[in-house]
């Protein structure tokens, strides 16, 4: 009998380990799951903790979940059965602004969504919204008109959560807030410099989201408070990174942005790059992508003050950065933080956000 050949042999022991490691992925029960690195832990945790939302689980054709099969929100869109609404097109729609970026985030126009189906199928996935607003100093003056108006059109109809950071929390306004939706007052200190104020944002955020956030909410938006609400803004606006444009630059050249454009700045951004300039007091997304931005954009800004550098336009100059490499999965146009100073042009058919008219020198600790 001839001997069988080594080579044969490692051959044949090579495509038998091959096999059993394909049946293993193939196998394995949490294979389509997501999970960002920072937040691992945290999202062990909300998964011991809390039942499962609609997104955390496949949904099958006969209405029941499969434990052993998780799928993301981002990913996975169930619509109320018999649900009617206007048939969609491909071939009708706006012509006068663009939907779509180069990297195929779609762009948030009114005309662009259909609100009544948007809700109805978050509404199956039961999901929690977070919102931050900063009012330090004189800046709680700004606090009534947010919180009143954000009952009005913020994720109406949904469970939402405002954490109000101050130095002021007796100023905190009374507002009555439907059921489903509540706020807490965070204490903060103030500083001398409304920079110091902006910058420390980040920070305050990131540690909001490791320490309470991750049994509570699935997403959490960033707001400025000098601003108001007059349309809806909703479930149109979720999405993993989500940026808003701003309503200042975005008919301008990226030449004219006002990135910062020092190269020793962990903020900077060379001329011909970026995509567009996003605003600063509007942005979010599920709470392991915004964790990541915040925690980027606090470290960036650190490291730079350790070298004696203060970006351009502190936070919204890092959050710039961080977008223009990690771009935003969906875009919200200017209609999401509008300027009242601003008349609106032709293509804002509504105005949803916008920031209030205001005398800096008035409430800034220093101008």
């Amino acid at each position: 009998m001839q001997p069988i050949n080594s080579k044969i042999v490692t051959v044949i022991l090579v495509l038998i380990l091959l096999m059993v490691l394909l049946y293993c992925y193939i196998n394995q029960p949490y294979r389509f799951s997501i999970i960002s690195a920072p937040l691992s832990e945290l999202n062990e945790i909300t998964k011991t903790n809390r039942s499962p939302s609609s997104e955390q689980k496949a949904i099958t054709p006969n209405n029941r979940s499969d434990p052993t099969h998780i799928v993301t929100h981002e990913f996975h869109l169930v619509a109320p059965d018999h649900l009617q609404y206007q048939q969609p097109s491909i071939v009708f729609g706006r012509t006068d602004v663009v939907m779509v970026t180069p990297w195929l985030a779609p762009v948030v126009w009114e005309g662009t969504f259909n609100p009544n189906l948007l809700d109805s199928i978050y509404k199956l996935k039961n999901i929690r919204i977070a919102a931050t607003v900063f009012a330090v100093g004189k800046y709680t003056i700004f606090l009534k008109n947010f919180l009143e108006t954000a009952e009005q059109h913020f994720f109406v109809g949904f469970q939402v959560h405002v954490y109000v950071f101050t130095d002021r929390p007796l100023d905190v306004p009374q507002v009555k807030m439907s059921a489903g939706r509540q706020l807490t007052v965070r204490s903060v200190p103030n500083s001398q410099r409304w920079q110091e104020i902006s910058a420390r944002r980040m920070e305050l955020i990131q540690k909001l989201i490791e320490d309470n956030l991750h049994s509570y909410a699935d997403y959490i938006f960033c707001l400025d408070v000098d601003s108001q609400f007059h349309g809806r803004w909703g479930t149109e606006s979720l999405g993993g990174l989500v940026g808003v444009i701003h309503p200042g630059y975005y008919r301008d050249d990226r030449s004219r942005f006002p990135y910062e454009r020092r190269p020793e700045s962990r903020a900077y951004v060379a001329p011909g790059e970026g995509d567009f300039y996003y605003c600063g007091g509007a942005f979010g997304g599920t709470l392991e992508e915004v964790h990541l931005l915040t925690k980027t954009c606090h470290t960036n800004f650190i490291d730079d003050a350790k070298e004696g550098i203060e970006a351009a336009w502190q936070e919204e100059s890092h959050l710039n950065r961080y977008m223009w490499i990690n771009k935003p999965s969906k875009v919200l146009s200017p209609e999401y933080l509008w300027q009242d100073f601003k008349p609106r042009n032709p293509e804002v058919h509504l105005v949803r956000f916008s920031g209030v008219i205001k005398n800096y020198a008035a409430i800034r600790p220093n101008v």
